[in-house]
């Protein structure tokens, strides 16, 4: 491989990563606090798309899809939650069986609305072209996609870390029993951590459509690429989706290029290998059962 080339996969295993970043957070948000399996978050993520395209036709603005979709979203999550998810909280095969039903249903609706076809949405306005690096020409939306990561990272880190809501949750995953006996409205955390979860896949959703299109079945890639970047990273914190996204994003995009009949496997022996040394994954704790 030619040193432009290199350099060219990298950044696009960069900007894969942080787009894997944005969708694997809220997945690892909610199994870390709610110890909820929702297997629905690559519908979420795939929802969030088709309600961007949506918008996108409507309004013509690609900004106001990033906005409204994860709204949308979060308010389906709200509606989730405290409807089917809140009684089946540590009965993770029902919930593994509820979640795939959601999904199931968001695929058909979507099929209904939407139709079967695969669909285009534009790159928003100035991110349209490319710039020069190192003699190659590369998209500016895919350095767009790792600039919003990085900032995106930063707000949920301050958020997470700096404020009361924030306590809160890192209270709840840590014990959320302990955190109901002092009087905090657990189910109400619950409810809004789901759609925070739900917001940031429809959040993906958005940035992912005009890179990659929008399509039947995406929601299959990305459910299995969040849950392999919470896996690697560790369950339940941010920074282990950072991590695992900046892991997994690389070593899916070069696998692609040096060994593109076994990429997949490629990823799943790294995950292995992991799992091996730190079964609770890289930054990951491993749960008291309580």
């Amino acid at each position: 491989m030619s040193p432009e080339l290199v350099l060219q996969q990298a950044l696009n295993g960069i900007s894969f990563g942080a787009l894997l970043f944005i969708l694997a957070a809220g997945l690892s948000l909610i199994f870390g606090m709610m110890d909820v399996v929702n297997l629905a978050h690559g519908a979420f993520y795939m929802l969030g798309a088709y309600v961007a395209l949506q918008v996108v036709q409507a309004t013509g603005q690609f900004w106001a899809a990033v906005v409204i979709a994860p709204v949308v979203l979060g308010l389906v999550g709200l509606v989730i939650e405290p409807l089917l998810l809140r009684r089946l909280r540590g009965r993770h095969l029902e919930q593994v069986l509820l979640t795939i039903g959601v999904a199931l249903v968001i695929t058909d609706l979507i099929g209904l609305v939407w139709g079967r076809e695969a669909r285009t949405l534009p790159f928003p306005p100035g991110f349209d072209r490319s710039i020069d690096i190192a003699g190659s020409a590369y998209p500016t939306y895919r350095l767009f996609v790792i600039a919003f990561a990085v900032v995106l990272a930063v707000v949920l880190y301050y958020l997470h870390r700096r404020t009361a809501i924030g306590a809160l949750i890192r209270a709840g995953v840590d014990d959320a029993e302990m955190l109901a006996a002092l009087g905090v409205d657990t189910d109400r955390l619950f409810a809004v951590t789901f759609a925070v979860g739900a917001a940031l896949a429809g959040l993906a959703g958005v940035i992912a459509a005009p890179a990659f299109g929008v399509r039947p079945g995406m929601d299959v890639d990305a459910l299995i690429f969040s849950l392999i970047v919470v896996v690697v990273g560790g369950l339940g914190t941010l920074g282990g989706a950072s991590v695992g996204a900046a892991l997994v994003g690389p070593a899916e995009t070069f696998g692609k290029v040096l060994v593109p009949q076994f990429a997949l496997a490629l990823i799943f022996a790294i995950m292995a290998v992991i799992l091996l040394a730190r079964p609770s994954g890289l930054l990951g704790r491993i749960r008291i059962s309580r």
